[in-house]
């Protein structure tokens, strides 16, 4: 069992200082893997259902500071060493994927391999409106663009044919440090977000879960690898807890979750942000876990 930090990039998690003071403490204080989300486009008043709350809401002000998280990550990995950087997650249909599979495979150089592409569906018809991506279809395009990327990653030239996204005998370097494998983690907590975990994917992100539903969530996970011919120890299989405890850990554990994520807000003051970010290490015994 791992435990990761998804506090980078939104609100005071977006200023440099802070950034810096949260990145180089979770190395110092044992987490695994820093993860740092994306929405492009926030409105004031969504029409949208937000699927992990129940409240149907995302609890960030619409008019927060939120980075991009490839280069907040980018930022990320040129202050540490030794943790891991993944997205969590990157809405790839909103995005064209020869220039992701780029951005990516250039993250992954830049930090020694020490990154994975987390990537989903999206949920919000109000940003694929501003930025003229069909709402519709979005899952279809997820998973073309994740087969064209893994073609770019391993040929070169590279071609293919999709109904989204073609290309003929093109050349995108870099290529990531682990070729077409580098770690591609779904996130989602549907049917389809597991399936798409399994068909595509290195790992699943199950996001805002509450403790009880981890485990047939991840029963799901299971029968559909049985269904696939993959073994369920094949995908890392993370989940952020809408009201867990470091006493949960060994029950996730033998669940079959691989890293608890743990999400929150760091403070605006740089040595208050590293002396946060130390006391969730201390809470969730990230360096003995």
């Amino acid at each position: 069992m791992r435990v990761g930090l998804h506090a980078l990039g939104i609100g005071d998690g977006a200023r440099p200082e802070v950034v810096r003071a949260v990145a180089t403490a979770a190395e110092t204080h044992g987490f695994a893997r820093l993860w740092c989300g994306e929405h492009v486009v926030l409105v004031d008043a969504p029409v949208s259902r937000y699927p992990y709350a129940a409240d149907g809401r995302i609890a960030v002000p619409a008019d927060a500071d939120w980075l991009d998280p490839l280069l907040a990550l980018s930022f990320a990995a040129a202050l540490t060493d030794r943790i891991g950087l993944a997205t969590g997650m990157l809405l790839l249909p909103e995005h064209n994927p020869v220039v992701v599979a780029k951005q990516a495979a250039t993250v992954d150089m830049l930090s020694a391999g020490r990154f994975s592409l987390g990537v989903g569906a999206g949920w919000s018809a109000e940003e694929f409106a501003a930025l003229q991506v069909p709402f519709a279809g979005r899952g279809r395009r997820t998973e073309e663009y994740l087969a064209a990327m893994r073609t770019i990653w391993a040929e070169d030239p590279a071609s293919f044919s999709g109904e989204f996204i073609s290309f003929d005998a093109i050349r995108v370097n870099p290529k990531p440090l682990r070729g077409a494998r580098l770690p591609v983690i779904v996130g989602g907590n549907s049917d389809a977000a597991l399936r798409r975990a399994v068909a595509f994917g290195d790992g699943w992100y199950g996001f805002n879960l509450p403790v009880g539903e981890v485990r047939s969530r991840v029963a799901v996970l299971a029968d559909e690898c049985a269904r696939r011919g993959r073994a369920l120890d094949e995908l890392t299989v993370a989940v952020s807890l809408s009201d867990g405890t470091p006493e949960h850990l060994p029950d996730l554990a033998a669940a079959g979750v691989t890293e608890v994520v743990v999400v929150g807000a760091p403070p605006s003051e740089p040595r208050a942000a590293a002396a946060w970010t130390a006391e969730l290490a201390r809470t969730w015994d990230a360096r003995e876990v």
